[in-house]
Formats: structure tokens, C-alpha cells, sequence
């Protein structure tokens, strides 16, 4: 591999702001399954409990949970029910009662591995990457040469920036994982950013090695061209990934946010939509189609989208932060000032949420309110100025690609 193309990627892969927090999920909607019937007396607690299995290994989620909880009425103490009744509102993405269940499992079983990998899961579903830790951790501890685990652990590490921590945790996986770009993608950025130059030198000759001229690999590219403002070569790579693969996930969204960048509102709004058939759960889709009604002033329709996308991912920040431009605009500063809370709550450290808070609290006469914000938003986007100068990013994209949970 040339020193060039050495180079090119090593500045690339830089570029690319990993979020901890806007990786994709799916919200649950509340469960609309009718409270289950008690067992008949005397029912067989095993048998209940093989139904509960065989139901689970066919899909079929209420009567799985009605089998284990039926196992539940007869003794409350069974450790594997709970841990099942959590996979099954895994299956349902109703995130806090697998959480709960799951708890209560490790509670009465705290020795088994499995059940502490789903509540990392869990978590690192919902993006809480710092919560994922420990569970997984734990994991890691106990079983060393666990994949699954070990590649989690090793993702949140790197979210939250601990990226020797990533390097560490993630390169024993090489012989299982090489041949996944993204592992090669994050492992190289990891070491990079360690000072691990061996470890970054064999990722980066790999993924170009092993990418060529693959759909991925163009992904990639495309999206490392993004985050550096070239949107052009950025269109050019992303539409040979497309070609390449026309169901590749991300390839569209990505031609999306170019365009989108470009302020070719028409051609963006295509590629969103070509990917929303791909993916139609993919929250970030509908963030950014809403970006583009807003920015064409069609603000019912950019609502639409942005509640769309938050009941997909209520933790997205980005759309509660574009509904409360959406209500600015229409002059509902209460209702702008309530999204701009929630988007802050989510994002405290986003200059823009302050500025747009303040402007609320303004409009609505709370002026030593509005004047704390300004100021806040003053000193955080001297601190954004800074970080741009010194790592050259253009701001922060969105990567819902990159959180895709591992391949074995």
C-alpha cells in the first residue's frame, strides 16, 4: 500500500466524529398484549418452561410470555424465566422491562455470563455506552475469548473516547474479525489515537487490502470525504458503493447528507427516502428529511418527520433540537423552549441548543435566563472553534452505520 493512500486514510479516519448517543436504535412502543391468564392449578413448571422455549425459537413472543410467566406464578425464584422474558422484550425493543427482568435474573443468577451480556446489550442499544460497560466488562473478565462481548466493550470504549482502552480490548479479536472493515475501521482510528502505530499501520494496510473496490469500502471512503467537506469526491464514492450494492445500508443517507450539504434539497430528500425503503426503522433518516422540509420552510412536514424520528429514537437530540426551530419559527416559544430542554438534556455541551434555549427565554421575558445561555453559548463555541482547529472537523454528522453490532 503506498504512503499516500497510508496518509489519506489516516486523516480520514480522524475526521470521522464518532457520537456516543447517536448510534441507531428503536423505540418500543408500549406493549399492547393483553395480561395473560394465571396457569391452571397444578401446571408443571418444566413444562411450562420447554413451551416458553419452543415458543420463543418459533417467534412467537406472547406466548413465550405467557409460558414464562407462568412459570413465575408457581415460583418466583426461577432465574431463567426472567432472563427469557428479558430476551423477549429484547425481541420487542421495549428496552426499560427487558432491563428489568433481565436485573431480576442476574439477581438470582449471578453467575451466568449470558445474562450480564444482555443487559450490555440492552444498553448499548439504547446508545448508553458507559452503562454498557460494566455488564460487559464483567463479561470480558470472566470469559476472555468471548467475541461478542469483547467486540461490544471494545465499540464503547471508543465511543466514549477511551481509545486505548479500545485498542487493548479489541485487537486479541483480530483473527475472528479482520475481515470486517468496520472492526479494521475503528481499530485503526483506536491505535491511531493511542499512539499505537504498529496496531494502526497493520489495520489501515489491511482495510485497504482487503476493501479494493468493494461497496463498503467506497462507504467508507465516501463518508471519510464528507466529514472532510468534499462533497463531490464524497458523491463520486458514495454513488459507486450504491452502484455497487443498491441495498448497502447508509449509502443513500450518506449520498443524502452530501447533497444535503450542497443544498440540493430535491436530489437529498430522493436519497433519504431510497434509503427509508432499505431501512424504514433507521431514525435518522426522518432527522434529516425533516432538516430538509425545514430548510425549504415546509415546517408541517418537517414536524411530521421529526416526531417521526423521535418516536424511532427519543434520545436523538438533533430532532427535538429542529422541532424547537420549527416552533421559533412559528412563534410557539413554549413549546420551542420545552424541545430545546430535551434536546439539552441529551446534548448539555451543543452550543447551538444554548443559543436557540436563549432565544426562547428571551422571547418568553425571562431575561436573566436568556443572558446565562448567551453567555454559556459563548464560551462553548469558543471551545468548538478550539477543537476545530486542532482536529480539523467540519462538525458533527451523524454515523449510524458505524454502531452496527458485530459479525462473527
Amino acid at each position: 500500500m503506498s504512503s499516500s493512500t497510508i496518509r489519506f486514510l489516516l486523516t480520514v479516519l480522524l475526521l470521522v466524529p464518532w457520537q456516543a448517543g447517536r448510534a441507531q436504535t428503536t423505540q418500543p412502543t408500549q406493549s399492547q398484549h393483553p395480561q395473560h391468564a394465571p396457569p391452571p392449578p397444578n401446571a408443571d413448571p418444566q413444562q411450562l418452561f420447554q413451551q416458553g422455549e419452543a415458543a420463543l425459537k418459533t417467534g412467537d413472543l406472547d406466548q413465550a410470555e405467557h409460558a414464562f410467566r407462568g412459570v413465575l406464578a408457581i415460583n418466583p425464584q426461577v432465574a431463567g424465566a426472567y432472563a427469557n422474558l428479558g430476551v423477549i422484550y429484547m425481541r420487542r425493543k421495549q428496552w426499560q422491562q427487558a432491563l428489568e427482568t433481565l436485573q431480576k435474573a442476574e439477581a438470582l443468577a449471578p453467575q451466568i455470563a449470558g445474562i450480564r451480556l444482555n443487559i450490555g446489550l440492552v444498553y448499548y442499544r439504547q446508545n448508553d455506552f458507559r452503562d454498557a460497560i460494566p455488564p460487559l466488562e464483567s463479561v470480558v473478565n470472566e470469559v476472555p475469548d468471548t467475541f461478542q462481548a469483547r467486540y461490544l466493550l471494545g465499540l464503547c470504549y471508543f465511543f466514549i473516547e477511551r481509545y486505548g482502552d479500545a485498542a487493548t480490548t479489541l485487537e486479541p479479536l483480530w483473527s475472528q474479525a479482520s475481515g470486517q472493515l468496520n472492526y479494521l475501521y475503528v481499530l485503526g482510528i483506536a491505535a491511531n489515537k493511542a499512539g499505537r502505530e504498529r496496531v494502526e499501520q497493520r489495520a489501515l494496510s489491511h482495510l485497504v487490502e482487503i476493501g479494493q473496490n468493494s461497496p463498503e469500502f467506497h462507504l467508507l471512503m465516501g463518508k471519510a470525504h464528507l466529514n472532510r467537506e468534499e462533497y463531490d469526491e464524497a458523491i463520486s464514492e458514495l454513488e459507486l458503493a450504491a452502484k455497487g450494492d443498491s441495498s448497502l445500508p447508509f449509502a443513500h443517507f450518506n449520498l443524502g447528507m452530501a447533497y444535503l450539504k450542497k443544498q440540493d434539497f430535491e436530489r437529498a430528500k430522493a436519497e433519504f427516502l431510497k434509503d427509508i425503503a432499505i431501512e424504514p426503522d433507521v431514525s435518522y433518516d426522518y432527522d434529516q428529511l425533516g432538516e430538509v422540509y425545514y430548510l425549504q420552510q415546509q415546517d408541517r412536514d418537517a414536524e411530521e418527520m421529526f416526531r417521526k424520528a423521535l418516536r424511532l429514537d427519543p434520545q436523538l437530540a438533533s430532532s427535538h433540537f429542529q422541532l424547537a426551530r420549527v416552533y421559533q419559527r412559528d412563534n410557539k416559544f413554549t413549546d420551542a423552549l420545552a424541545e430545546a430542554d430535551a434536546a439539552l438534556k441529551l446534548d448539555p455541551d451543543s452550543p447551538g441548543i444554548h443559543y436557540l434555549r436563549g432565544q426562547a427565554l428571551q422571547r418568553l421575558g425571562r431575561g436573566e435566563e436568556a443572558k446565562a445561555e448567551m453567555q454559556t453559548f459563548t464560551q462553548l463555541s469558543n471551545a468548538a472553534r478550539e477543537k476545530r482547529h486542532q482536529e480539523l472537523e467540519s462538525g458533527p454528522l451523524p454515523n449510524p452505520e458505524l454502531t452496527r453490532e458485530p459479525q462473527q
